[in-house]
């Protein structure tokens, strides 16, 4: 039985289900031998609805953020720190404990560096210790998207920069550390939240391209692995192999049998919903064997200077009670497979390259690929946008115009993906299976969200642009009173919703109301100014 022994801070409010799925999540839940440390990583689904601290505005942060960077409103990332040693006063004969960080932040890099200096000192030390590190992460800085941290802990200062949504995709992070002041030296990290690609994928580098597609596509995935550490890694390197484009679909890293969706899971009634879970029970096996895809990874195996590869396998092979490392899959590619990304990684580990210029090698890789199959799209939908010339002063901003898949069919025989891809396959299936995944749905709203906040931006800036006077000659009070009601609405709406507006001109329209109002009777200016 897990028992929750301490939360720290105090004021922070779980509800019981939270409690309980944390405690299973905290712990592996299939014997694992090796006594020692780990560390693997989990999301919980919040229980009813959204909660946000009082501190806590995420609009700002993931106004800046990138979207694969988003503050979760209603999941919690948990980070865990697990440890099993021999003690011969309990009855099973040796101990278990886990320290548990809970963020709504996807930063596992910062959180896991975090706990591997912190975690050691609190088991030897308890609450004393944890007080003195809340302590000083209350006195932290907030993640502002761009800005290089300092923050202290233990005795040590991690360096980390908060990613924003201008940098360039694919580009390093830029090192300017100002190293001069800090004494001892920080530790610094490379990212916030990227895993080490290279090492999380060793067993599956020649599928790289299936993987890819089945994450467009969200589709249905089990990762089964012989750890949570495997599990979660695995998990969490597939939802980051599409950025820049943000994985829309539910995942989680690691999953227990205790877990309040256990039977929305297992079901049979219904189809599988988009999800990537990782397991590491066995009893998985026989529950989930009617998903469409299952890869299943065992302990790392070497065979000469490479790791073993799984084989795709057919899902009626798949053995409950033994089954061996592969995909089981019955899916066929849209793309063939690319040779030279294969070959590329396996001189780089015949010349013994750092695990990290793998790594690099394969995210610029996927980065490519991601960004031939989304170019075109976003070739198409900014012409959706209506022309600048249509957008005048007086008139509501014309409507963005339909997205018509058919339509965008139709562009990519001249600007499709194979200008800037070497990939050959069947692109047009793959888009043609996109539309249907919330991969899709979610990339469309965004965009159409964007764009209609440009539209009202350039609609402000006509309004300022008008001769104002002129067009007052020839209008009746009604017409005037409801043009200022209307400006005043839109200038609410461009503070609310922070739109891409030169603070210039929302004076400008503020100078404007004030002038209308000026020139009115002075009972409808009472009432206005009441307004």
């Amino acid at each position: 039985s897990c028992l929750l022994q301490l939360v720290y801070p105090y004021d922070f409010r779980l509800t019981e289900k939270e409690k309980t799925s944390i405690c299973y999540l905290s712990f592996p839940d299939s014997y694992s031998g090796g006594l020692g440390d780990t560390q693997f990583s989990f999301r919980l689904r919040q229980a009813g609805g959204q909660r946000t601290a009082h501190y806590e505005d995420p609009g700002e942060y993931n106004r800046e953020a990138p979207l694969t960077l988003q503050r979760e409103s209603a999941h919690f990332f948990g980070y865990v720190y697990f440890r099993q040693v021999k003690d011969s006063s309990v009855k099973r004969g040796y101990f278990q404990k886990s320290l548990v960080l809970v963020s709504r932040l996807p930063y596992v890099n910062l959180f896991q560096s975090l706990l591997q200096l912190i975690a050691p000192e609190y088991f030897e030390k308890l609450e004393p210790c944890l007080e003195a590190v809340c302590n000083e992460i209350d006195q932290w800085p907030p993640p502002v998207p761009g800005q290089t941290l300092n923050l202290p802990v233990m005795g040590v200062v991690i360096q980390v920069r908060i990613p924003s949504r201008v940098d360039k995709p694919g580009s390093s992070p830029v090192k300017q550390f100002n190293q001069e002041n800090l004494l001892p030296a920080p530790l610094v990290l490379p990212s916030v939240h990227e895993l080490d690609l290279f090492r999380c994928f060793q067993p599956v580098l020649i599928h790289i391209q299936m993987l890819w597609e089945l994450m467009l596509l969200g589709e249905p995935l089990v990762v089964m692995a012989p750890s949570p550490t495997v599990s979660s890694e695995m998990v969490l390197a597939l939802t980051s192999c599409l950025a820049p484009l943000r994985y829309c679909c539910d995942y989680r890293p690691y999953f227990t049998i205790h877990d309040s969706e256990f039977r929305e899971y297992t079901t049979r009634t219904q189809a599988p919903p988009n999800i990537v879970v990782g397991v590491t029970n066995p009893f998985f096996i026989k529950t989930l064997q009617h998903w469409p895809h299952i890869l299943r990874v065992g302990e790392l195996r070497m065979s000469g200077d490479l790791p073993k590869q799984v084989k795709v396998k057919k899902p009626a092979k798949l053995k409950t009670l033994d089954t061996k490392p592969g995909i089981y899959t019955s899916y066929k590619t849209f793309l063939h497979k690319d040779k030279t990304l294969i070959k590329r990684l396996l001189k780089g580990m015949q010349r013994k390259r750092p695990s990290e210029v793998q790594s690099a090698l394969l995210r610029r890789h996927l980065l490519e690929l991601t960004q031939s199959f989304i170019i075109p799209l976003e070739h198409y939908i900014a012409s959706l946008m209506p022309l600048q010339r249509a957008i005048t002063p007086w008139k509501n901003p014309p409507q963005i115009r339909p997205f018509r898949q058919e339509d965008f069919m139709k562009t990519l025989e001249h600007a499709g993906p194979q200008l800037t891809c070497v990939l050959k396959g069947d692109w047009l299936g793959l888009y043609r299976r996109f539309f249907r995944s919330p991969n899709f749905d979610g990339w469309y709203r965004q965009r159409h969200r964007d764009m209609t906040q440009k539209l009202e931006a350039l609609h402000l800036e006509a309004i300022c642009e008008a001769d104002i006077v002129a067009w007052m000659k020839d209008k009746s009070e009604v017409e005037i009173v409801d043009l200022v009601l209307k400006l005043r609405e839109k200038l609410v709406r461009a503070r609310c919703q922070h739109l891409p507006v030169k603070e210039e001109t929302l004076q400008r329209v503020a100078l404007y109301i004030q002038t209308i109002i000026a020139s009115l009777p002075e009972d409808l200016q009472a009432v206005l100014h009441h307004h």
